[in-house]
């Protein structure tokens, strides 16, 4: 029997707390904008890992008090 490997899931940083944000744009759960949450599934694999690289600074800046990440 041939075994096809099942495609690889691309990487995401939701956190399944999908807020968007009226003041910034951004998702309160993962830091991403309306566009980028748009194009997820067709960007490449290092596209979104640049992407991912530079959440965790966009959701400090954005919410300081931590937003709903905290709730």
């Amino acid at each position: 029997m041939i075994t096809v490997p099942s495609p690889k899931k691309p990487s995401s940083p939701c956190t399944k707390v999908c807020i968007l944000d009226a003041a910034s744009g951004l998702c309160e759960g993962c830091g991403r904008s309306r566009d980028e949450i748009a194009l997820w599934g067709s960007m490449s694999e290092p596209q979104r890992l640049a992407v991912m690289a530079v959440l965790g600074e966009r959701l400090s800046r954005a919410f300081p008090n931590g937003g709903a990440r905290t709730a």
